[in-house]
């Protein structure tokens, strides 16, 4: 066994958890989607598929990627071994990981017509328990999306400048997409499913990346 495969072994490992988070929790998202009764992605977020008797589902798969997350952001910590990206790019990435869990122990409010029964507009006022899942999201997204640019620090040798463009633009793109949906109420849903598929597709694709390389030592950036 070569000294690089015995690398790989050794730290690739909890990057495999980044690398499946997004196939994960989209697959299920997905097939919640054709399978729960008056769900429209146009109109709700993914969130609301955790109201309802089948919303455990949705409670699961937020906390489970979000432990996905967490043990990602180990992986990280090995393979950006040392400097300023080593320290915070996976301090991020566990804070996003958190503030998922968070996200998914606490329900939003009923809303826009789902689950079933609901009335069709808006809640009056936010409950406690959406105010915690909506500090969970604001805080988990934040923090996905700083590590973008932290981690993209790592890809800035020339033969990687595509991978430090691409973190750059994920970092850019899914916070436009979260300001587009709020601007679109109509098709608010889909705008923040895209700006999910955007920035968990990123930790995916990056944990990839990283598990399929060399780590590197940096200690002055």
């Amino acid at each position: 066994m070569s000294a690089k495969s015995r690398r790989s072994l050794t730290w690739g490992r909890p990057l495999v958890a980044g690398v499946v988070l997004a196939p994960f929790f989209y697959l299920v998202v997905l097939v919640q989607m054709f399978a729960r009764d008056g769900f429209d992605i146009s109109r709700h977020a993914i969130s609301s598929l955790s109201l309802g008797d089948a919303g455990w589902i949705q409670v699961a798969n937020f906390v489970i990627t979000g432990t996905l997350a967490l043990v990602a952001a180990f992986g990280l910590r090995q393979s950006l071994n040392g400097g300023k990206r080593g320290r915070f790019g996976p301090l991020l990435v566990g804070l996003f990981g958190a503030g998922i869990i968070v996200a998914g122990l606490f329900k939003t409010d009923p809303a826009l017509g789902f689950p079933p029964g609901t009335p069709d507009e808006l809640p009056v006022s936010m409950s406690s328990s959406a105010a915690m899942h909506s500090l969970g999201f604001f805080v988990a997204f934040g923090a996905l999306t700083a590590a973008c640019f932290v981690v993209a620090r790592r890809f800035e040798a020339p033969e990687d400048r595509a991978w430090y463009r691409y973190s750059v633009v994920s970092g850019i793109a899914a916070p436009l997409l979260v300001v587009l949906g709020m601007a679109k109420p109509d098709a608010a849903g889909v705008f923040f499913a895209l700006a999910g598929a955007v920035a968990f597709g990123w930790l995916s694709v990056v944990c990839w990346r990283l598990a399929t390389s060399s780590p590197v030592r940096v200690t002055n950036d």
